[in-house]
């Protein structure tokens, strides 16, 4: 092939020059920016705090608990003593729903009410959506906490406050978060007679309440700081 001598080398562009700064600038900046907002974005106090999925009946915790004063137990049955907190059965609520709001205002059957009745009827359970659903690879037993002194409160929030609308989830319940409490559980300790008493200690001084927590922190023999952060505890 003939050798061109009119053919000018190739020159890059001035604005070449900027690539390789403007790569590095992007890859040492932009990586953490990226992971950091990956961080912030998969967090749990993102992901899961305010999760209210929509449930099948429109039950009130407010109604039944605040108003007409059901305790925690009656339909979570094994808090004391599973490490599951059971979700109650179709017969439980026909204990009163057997008489209790079965028509509508117009005297019609109550629709809001139907799937209970089908249940009953059945045999299969109401089918809830899980609100509170802690990973596979962490243990969890709410009789452990129930028997120790921590109320419902402490990971539940106010549940008696929270209406037709359902359960939403208002603590993170992040690996962090529970640690924060294992390492100092004094704050979140009340008397065992009082745990379901999501009222409990409103009108104390803060003070008042932690003294509290501190003697029954010494009372049930709770494990020092460290023991109680071990991975072994949660992660088994």
């Amino acid at each position: 092939m003939p050798h061109d001598e009119n053919r000018r080398p190739f020159v890059f562009p001035r604005w070449a020059n900027y690539v390789l700064p403007v790569a590095l600038v992007a890859i040492f900046a932009g990586l953490p920016y990226n992971i950091l907002l990956v961080g912030l974005i998969g967090a749990p106090s993102t992901t899961d705090v305010n999760y209210q999925p929509h449930q099948p009946i429109p039950y009130s915790h407010e109604l039944h608990v605040n108003q007409l004063g059901l305790d925690c137990r009656y339909c979570h049955t094994t808090v004391e003593k599973a490490g599951f907190a059971a979700i109650p059965s179709a017969n439980i609520c026909m204990n009163c729903h057997h008489a209790i709001r079965k028509v509508d205002a117009a005297g019609k059957p109550n629709p809001k009410l139907a799937p209970l009745y089908e249940a009953y009827q059945t045999g299969m359970p109401v089918e809830w959506v899980k609100v509170h659903d802690l990973p596979d690879y962490a243990y969890f037993n709410h009789s452990a906490h129930i028997n120790k002194g921590v109320s419902c409160v402490s990971c539940h929030d106010r549940v008696d406050r929270m209406g037709s609308d359902g359960v939403y989830q208002a603590k993170e319940l992040s690996m962090g978060w529970c640690l924060k409490c294992h390492r100092d559980p004094a704050p979140n300790l009340r008397p065992v007679d009082q745990v379901t008493n999501l009222m409990w200690g409103w009108d104390m001084k803060s003070e008042e309440k932690l003294k509290i927590g501190q003697e029954m922190f010494e009372h049930k023999n709770i494990r020092n700081a460290k023991q109680m952060s071990d991975c072994s505890l949660c992660h088994r």
